[in-house]
């Protein structure tokens, strides 16, 4: 069985994460949707349960499976079996970073080779930081995120805004 498994914050997960999971869902027998907890990175807005209580919401694949790591992925592919990551690509900036860090993964863990499934077209302006910043202006995000955690995204913006406006007095 050929697992991959796509490491990411997903937070929150946007269509042009679907698209790619679905896409790696198609071409691997397993995928593990893994939130990735970046030690460079601030909390995010949702909490990695919260992310993938969302993913569950948006993705109903069936060889498909949600997970967190706290840890370096390439351990995390030698606990799981995997030996394929599954990267996303929106632009050639994308590409710099994502073969940089595809080396150091084949460095740590030789048996691990990583996938790289470049964006559709319609998708390669999208991130989650995006969705966010257009979400915290209360914009309409249907082009953006999966239909079914549209409203999560509004409450927690709003709450976030709400706690940011009581600092403030």
């Amino acid at each position: 069985m050929k697992t991959a498994i796509y490491p990411g914050s997903f937070d929150p997960v946007t269509l042009g994460h679907i698209n790619i999971i679905k896409r790696a869902a198609a071409a691997f027998d397993r995928v593990i949707v893994c939130v990735m907890v970046n030690s460079k990175k601030d909390g995010g807005i949702f909490t990695p349960d919260e992310r993938i209580a969302l993913m569950r919401k948006s993705i109903q694949v069936e060889n498909v499976e949600f997970d967190i790591n706290y840890g370096l992925v390439a351990d995390y592919a030698k606990r799981k079996g995997a030996r394929v990551l599954v990267k996303g690509l929106r632009a050639v900036s994308d590409y710099e970073q994502e073969v940089q860090m595809a080396m150091v993964n084949s460095k740590l863990n030789p048996d691990l080779d990583t996938v790289f499934f470049p964006s559709s077209e319609k998708y390669t302006y999208l991130s989650s930081s995006v969705a966010k910043e257009l979400a915290r202006y209360d914009a309409d995000l249907e082009e953006f995120l999966p239909r079914e955690i549209l409203e999560d995204v509004k409450k927690k913006m709003k709450k976030r805004s709400d706690e940011c406006d009581d600092c403030q007095h």
